[in-house]
Formats: C-alpha cells, structure tokens, sequence
C-alpha cells in the first residue's frame, strides 16, 4: 500500500487552500506520495520507494528532472544578481535564445515571441493570426487539445473540458484530423485566419496522420491566405526525434509554439516562433512596439534556463537517442504485447509512444471490460495507471481525451536497462487483465469509492 502524504502539514493545507478533489484523486488512486529527489527519469519518495517515470510531466522533462547542467545555468544567472525583468530593456539573452530556436526551426521562421506556458503561446499565436490575416475565423482538429485559458480551450471540442465556462470565442469550428477534403471546405470559405494543429495528436491517443496529409494542408492554407499554426508544445524540443515534428512531414509552417521541455522543467516559459511577415503586420510600426507582450516574457532566468535545456539537448544527442531508444521501445511493446486481444496498438514517433487498447472479443473479458466503460470511460486505463504505479513503481498515464490509450513518454535520457523494466511492467499488467479476476474485481472497488 502506497502511503499518503494526504495526512502531513503540507497535504493538510493543500486540501484546505488548494485543490482537495486533487488530493482525494490521487489517494482513490493510491498514486498519492511525497516525492522528495528527482533525477534523470528516476523519482525518489519519502517512503523509500523508487519510481520510473515514463510520463515526463506530460513531455516536460526532455533532458531528465533536475539536469546538473541546467541547475548550475539558472543558480548562476540568480547569483549574477543581473537584470531579471526590469521590462524597460533589451533582453540580451531573449535574443540568444530566439535566435537558436528560430535556426533549428528552419524554413521561415525568423522571430521569437515569449511567454509562460503553452496556453499562452496559443493565445498569442491566435491574435497575431487574427492581426496579419484580418480575418476572425480559427480552425481546430477533433481531437485536439491546445490548453485550457479561454483562447485556447476555444480550439477544443471535448466537452469534458468545456462544461460549465460559458461562451468562448465565436468563429472557431472543429475539422476531422487527418481529412484534406474536410479542411479544404472550410478554407474555400477564406474566412479562417488559422489552422491551429498538433503535427502528432497527443492527448487524442498519440494519433499520427497519413504520410502526404500535412503536405496537403500546407499547400491549401497557401492557397487560401490561411496560416497553418503548428502546436508543438509536446512534440517539440526533440521528443519524437528531430527539433520539431513537422520535420517528419517535410512541412514549414507560418507560426510554431513551444513550451514544457523549453526550460528543462524548472522554469516556466514558451515561445511563439513566427515568419518575418507575421511580426512586421503586427509589430511593425513604432507605436505597435508593446502591442502583445507578457510581464514574465524574456526574463532571464527562463531564458538562460531555455539556452541550458537546448545546450544539453543536443551535446547529449538527445534527438538521437529519442529516435533509437523509441524504436527499441516501441518494437520490445509489440513484441511483449501481441497476442492479446484487448492490445490494438503501440504507435508514435520517437519517445511519444501510446499503447492503445480496444473491446476484447471473447464474452468473458468483454462484460466486465463493457460494464467498466459504462461507469466511467476511464476507469479501465486508470485500473492499468494504478497498478503499474503501485505494484511496478511506473508513472504514466491515459490520455486526456482518448482513455484507451496509455502514455510511453519518458525522459529522453531513458536507458535501455529502464526500457525494459517499463515493458515488462506493462506486460506483467495486461497479462493480469486478461487472465486474473483480481484486476476487474479492483477495478469495481475503484468504481465503488469514486462514488462515495
């Protein structure tokens, strides 16, 4: 049994001034502990445990948690007592970092806009859109999830995420992913100032698209005077490989966000990497120089921390290795996993990996995997999260809006030796899934305490 920090100081007063549904979820799911040392892909917990974490902080912790190099970054940048953020300067290391993320981009885009957090970059990126266009329109995957302030939670459909927070922004419609018909119906209209898209669907269930599909799109949003956005807060930053995902489809997109990985996981910020066009309609007179800016934009701690993050992202061949270490991954799943029926598929690019599991066939599992599904469509991959946090000390997760499909998102410093613990782990828990009553009877148990 995994112990819980619910009853310290510090969980008591998270529950009272913070969020006590957060707390009484990670106890029903006995994922509730005090973590105390982080290092590379391994966590440390007050109770002695040692956990693997193969979820990454949903892709935050490219380089590993507490990467030396990126600590020794930002402690010297404090003790520099330098500039932090007096926001009537020129941030000298905005531009350093600017420059770096604009020529490992590639393609078109010259110039760097920084902000907190993803949610801001979509925001950003919808309103320099909307200005350089002049038209109101915005264009969304089914699927997609792109952040939850206003601006962003506009471009997802998942009513899960939007009940209950009253109007968002109007002219924003929703498109199937991975349809070049449906896509150019709506920009034949040229009412749409942007197609704001994830080149690979993560929180969908790690949904890739057909090999000429972003081509496609590419050529038609040039046609129509649409820009194409590219949200690469999870893909970015070398998680499935190269710098950027729109590598993988030979694609240059008018505007990319980046975030989470951007800082090695210490800071919080996220770029808006954008054409010379896009800026100079939007920026591009004296007046306009403030026009969309952020107070904690460019302060120099994140912005050492990005230069830190980037420098031991590519001196460790950290892209390398995401592309072979996620090979190796994703061939030892198929091989560990085939032959089960409620196995469809291990898919992804690099170290973003999901498994993703379906109805099984025979009337013995499909009961009690149906009757799972009609009290909570999340409870079968929650049943799986808990037993491969509890019983193996692995940390991952479903996907937010597809809950058959279970994370492989490591670290990209994760060691071969660490590969194939987590594969065995998930073996050892589907094959429960498949042969023990044990695993269904919990799973109800789950179910029951929810309720309660």
């Amino acid at each position: 049994m995994v112990t819980s920090s619910v009853d310290s100081a510090v969980g008591t007063l998270y529950s009272e001034h913070v969020n006590p549904q957060w707390v009484r979820l990670l106890d029903l799911l006995e994922m509730n502990v005090r973590y105390e040392r982080c290092l590379g892909s391994e966590l440390f917990t007050a109770d002695g445990r040692r956990i693997l974490d193969f979820l990454s902080g949903y892709c935050v912790h490219n380089v590993g948690h507490n990467h030396p190099a990126v600590i020794a970054a930002v402690r010297e940048e404090l003790e520099s007592c330098g500039p932090a953020m007096i926001q009537t300067h020129v941030a000298e290391r905005a531009g350093e970092l600017g420059e770096k993320l604009c020529r490992r981009a590639g393609g078109r885009l010259t110039k760097a806009f920084f902000a907190s957090s993803g949610s801001e970059g979509i925001e950003a990126a919808i309103k320099l859109a909307r200005a350089h266009t002049k038209r109101a329109g915005l264009l969304y995957a089914k699927g997609a999830f792109h952040g939850l302030t206003c601006g962003a939670l506009s471009l997802m459909g998942d009513a899960f995420w939007r009940e209950g927070f009253g109007p968002l922004l109007p002219e924003t419609e929703a498109i199937p992913f991975d349809d070049v018909e449906a896509l150019e119906t709506k920009l034949r209209t040229k009412k749409f100032a942007a197609f704001i898209v994830e080149p690979i669907q993560s929180e969908a269930g790690i949904r890739l698209p057909h090999g000429e599909y972003f081509r496609a799109v590419q050529a038609l949003c040039r046609r129509y005077g649409t820009l194409l956005v590219f949200d690469e807060v999870q893909t970015g930053m070398y998680r499935t490989g190269p710098f950027l995902a729109a590598e993988h489809f030979g694609v240059d997109p008018d505007m990319v966000v980046l975030a989470k990985a951007l800082s090695g996981g210490l800071i919080p910020v996220s770029a808006v990497l954008m054409t010379e066009s896009i800026y100079d309609s939007v920026y591009g007179s004296l007046r306009r120089a403030i026009i969309h800016t952020s107070t904690f934009s460019e302060n120099s701690l994140a912005m050492r921390a990005g230069l830190a993050t980037l420098a031991v992202l590519e001196s460790e061949n950290l892209g390398r290795r995401a592309r072979e270490s996620g090979t190796r991954l994703r061939r030892r799943l198929s091989e560990a996993l085939q032959g089960y029926e409620m196995v469809k598929e291990v898919r992804g690019e690099g170290l973003l990996l999901g498994i993703e599991f379906t109805a099984p066939r025979s009337l013995r599992l499909r009961a009690p995997f149906e009757t799972f599904l009609r009290i909570h469509p999340a409870l079968f991959g929650q049943i799986l999260v808990m037993r491969l946090f509890r019983d193996h000390g692995i940390l991952t997760q479903i996907c937010g809006n597809n809950f058959l499909v279970l994370k492989a998102a490591p670290p990209l410093v994760v060691t071969g030796d660490q590969i194939e613990e987590f594969v065995a782990a998930v073996a050892d828990v589907v094959e429960m899934a498949h042969t023990s009553g044990a695993f269904w009877s919990e799973a109800l148990g789950l179910a029951r305490r929810a309720i309660i």
